[in-house]
């Protein structure tokens, strides 16, 4: 029997959950998914370009499996462009290293870690007027849950008690 999953930590929230072909209605379509950590293994690799161990790091989780995930991440996509399939972006045992804002002024989201109190202004704009992100409302710990969720809804926004543990664990 296979060890369970380790639980992975993203700092994204994607915009889009669905990509699909022009013209072509959804139903029609063979559907591949892309787990929230995948999402978060391609943004931290192809996008902001850290070498794997880095990105490892970011999302808490060892060298070999960050690129076992990049590799599955690679090939979902590929294949959904070049079969003309539709992606959907769900799933994953993940979770948040923080929260995510969105700024009234500009309309655009900016992140701030745990325990550091509500953020004065915007960092885009300068902007006082903001709120937290749909995405993250009533997604706390609650008592007798686990740390990690499952599913759409699954990015469980870490409590004080997980934000303080963290920090430990980094420490060492």
């Amino acid at each position: 029997m296979p060890r369970p999953c380790k639980c992975r930590f993203i700092n994204t929230d994607p915009h889009f959950f669905c990509f699909k072909p022009q013209g072509i209605p959804l139903e029609g379509l063979e559907l591949v998914e892309l787990g929230l950590d995948e999402l978060e293994a391609l943004r931290l690799a192809d996008l902001q370009g850290l070498y794997q161990n880095n990105a490892a790091l970011e999302m808490g989780i060892s060298q070999a499996t960050f690129g076992r995930l990049l590799e599955k991440a690679h090939n979902k996509v590929a294949d959904a462009v070049i079969n003309g399939k539709a992606l959907m972006i769900k799933g994953g045992k993940v979770m948040r290293r923080g929260r995510t804002f969105t700024c009234d002024g500009c309309n655009k989201d900016f992140t701030e870690p745990f325990g550091t109190g509500r953020p004065e202004k915007c960092p885009h704009c300068g902007a006082t007027s903001f709120h937290r992100s749909e995405s993250e409302r009533g997604m706390g710990m609650g008592r007798g849950r686990g740390r990690c969720g499952r599913g759409m809804g699954g990015i469980k926004v870490l409590g004080k008690e997980q934000d303080t543990e963290e920090k430990e664990v980094e420490n060492k």
